[in-house]
């Protein structure tokens, strides 16, 4: 018996994407120094020669920088077009002075807010995580370096860009046998032949999803047909709305905070990269093949409200060793991954989980 599952992602270059990667420049900003008193909620909207940020910070953020932060960002992702260029974009700035009442609970580093978390690994890849989700993510990322690195072959690429991967499972063993069905969309410039387009992103499919493609896989190269205008030019953008993206791809559960913009002591994200840690360990360990963690947290309190396990191997025995040996606390999540630095803004693309050189993917825990 087999089953079907299918996951989604999006380039740096969707208008979603871009919002966050502006979100993340800010808080990048504020965490320069390493100031523990520092706070940021950064939330983007981008649009057609409009960019407007809003949010509450605390620290020294002086206008111009975060202008030439924002610039530096979209001209990053590459996006000098008719209606979206980094030379020329708007950029409106409403962020203001945290609130006192939340910082009650912050400046004590109890959690910033209420909300659960999840945190996912399983043995499908290399990386521990789902196969469908981080297929997704490479072709999309594959797609990327060909346009920034080989601009003279592909010069019409544009930064726009999303992917969808559907793989058969098998429903024993709960791995990837084969792609069922592959979805490829990318912006292009207008005078450029479809065919190019067709063979050109085909190849960079083959190439990163290997054997999994036979002859029976569909793969839909740009089904419209056409896809000139692009990026926050063709549709608005908004920090956080791709929070499935920047997770699992739908293979676990989600709490339904979203990361980007938000400072470490923000447990949407901090608790959620230490759930990741906790999950993949496990996995790695050879403790189980695939292991869910959830967390939770009251604003202002200290010590998470709940600690649960899911996974095929000795939950009890996990979930005493955590509770025994891991400071769930927000100041404690902190301290163990060293958060206050200016690492966000590489965790915006291709999702916060997988790469290996960001610290709640060290493998050394048990």
């Amino acid at each position: 018996m087999t089953y079907l599952f299918t996951s989604e992602s999006v380039s740096e270059g969707h208008p979603d994407k871009v919002a966050d990667a502006v979100s993340d420049a800010v808080l990048d900003l504020l965490m320069r120094d390493g100031n523990m008193a520092n706070r940021c909620a950064c939330e983007t909207l981008v649009t057609t020669d409009n960019v407007i940020i809003a949010g509450e910070y605390k620290g020294i953020l002086h206008a111009s920088e975060v202008e030439s932060a924002i610039r530096r960002t979209i001209k990053l992702i590459g996006y000098e077009q008719q209606g979206f260029d980094w030379r020329t974009v708007k950029i409106t700035n409403l962020m203001h002075g945290q609130s006192a009442d939340i910082a009650l609970g912050t400046d004590k580093f109890g959690a910033g807010d209420q909300g659960l978390m999840f945190g996912y690994a399983c043995d499908q890849t290399p990386e521990l995580m789902p196969a469908a989700i981080y297929y997704s993510h490479k072709i999309l990322y594959d797609l990327t370096q060909n346009r920034k690195e080989d601009q003279r072959s592909v010069n019409w690429l544009r930064p726009d860009a999303k992917s969808q991967v559907t793989l058969e499972y098998d429903s024993v063993t709960k791995r990837p046998i084969r792609a069922a069905k592959i979805v490829c969309s990318t912006q292009h410039a207008d005078n450029i032949d479809y065919d190019i387009i067709e063979n050109f992103v085909n190849q960079v499919i083959f190439n990163v999803m290997g054997d999994l493609v036979d002859d029976d896989t569909e793969i839909l190269v740009n089904p419209t047909g056409r896809f000139v205008i692009g990026g926050p030019d063709g549709d608005c953008g908004l920090t956080g709305r791709k929070i499935i993206v920047d997770t699992y791809g739908g293979s676990c559960p989600h709490g339904g905070g979203a990361f980007s913009g938000k400072d470490p002591t923000k447990v949407d994200r901090s608790a959620a990269y230490m759930a990741r840690y906790l999950a993949k360990n496990i996995v790695a360990s050879k403790q189980a093949t695939y292991a869910t963690i959830q967390l939770s947290y009251a604003i202002g309190v200290e010590q998470p409200t709940s600690v649960y396990v899911d996974s095929d191997g000795d939950n009890e025995k996990i979930l005493a060793y955590i509770k025994s040996n891991v400071d769930l606390t927000p100041l404690g999540i902190i301290n163990h991954f060293n958060l206050f630095r200016p690492i966000y803004s590489d965790t915006v693309a291709y999702g916060h989980f997988g790469k290996h050189w960001l610290p709640w993917e060290t493998i050394d825990l048990f």
